[in-house]
């Protein structure tokens, strides 16, 4: 089992929390990391993006000129890809850039990231976040205490809405369930929060 640091809502050390291995004591692996970061952005690509042939440009129904006899080279619609204002040739059309990646292989990447910011000293445990005061100085409060700063991701088990209206005006800092954990929140906090019970549903989802 993983020790980590336990903590209450003043910044005072309880102890340490047995945590899975399997989810904390994993060992680098960029390749995976990668693959799995660049399908989640793929996935959140719209894809709405779209440009107009020559069929859907409006106008040009009408021949400009004869086929033949004038000197000019011949044109058909003055919509042609050819001309100004005309429509455009394989040009970008709307689309799904999302495609599968294995489930063990974006759940090995998230216990890969997990366990860096362990090592590294940015995942702190909370035994229950709990505020005394719905207000975003008691967050402010919480998070000095905790000694952390910058991005912040908390990791919240079930609705803690009076959490989310407390921090949801300070810059960088984001609460989200477990189950919804995703590598790119993860990758872009400097620091990871998590209140206890949120380690068990951790253990639970990822493993």
């Amino acid at each position: 089992m993983s020790q980590l640091p336990l903590y209450d809502v003043n910044g005072k050390n309880l102890g340490e929390l047995n945590a899975p291995d399997s989810v904390f004591a994993q060992k680098s692996n960029d390749q995976v990391i990668y693959e799995t970061l660049k399908w989640y952005l793929a996935s959140q690509r719209r894809g709405t993006h779209s440009t107009k042939t020559k069929a859907e440009v409006r106008g040009g129904g009408k021949k400009p000129w004869r086929q033949k006899g004038t000197g000019r080279a011949r044109a058909g619609s003055i919509r042609s890809p050819l001309w100004r204002k005309g429509g455009v040739v394989f040009g970008p059309k709307p689309r799904d850039y999302g495609y599968a990646l294995p489930k063990k292989v974006r759940k090995l990447a998230l216990k890969v990231a997990l366990s860096d910011k362990a090592k590294e000293g940015k995942l702190k445990v909370v035994a229950e976040l709990k505020l005394a005061q719905v207000k975003t100085k008691e967050a402010k409060k919480l998070l000095n205490l905790l000694k952390i700063y910058g991005k912040i991701l908390i990791l919240c088990p079930g609705e803690n809405k009076d959490l989310e209206k407390a921090v949801r005006n300070i810059a960088g800092v984001k609460v989200i369930a477990p189950e919804n954990l995703n590598i790119y929140d993860l990758l872009n906090a400097e620091w990871v929060v998590a209140e206890r019970q949120a380690i068990e549903k951790l253990e639970g989802a990822l493993n």
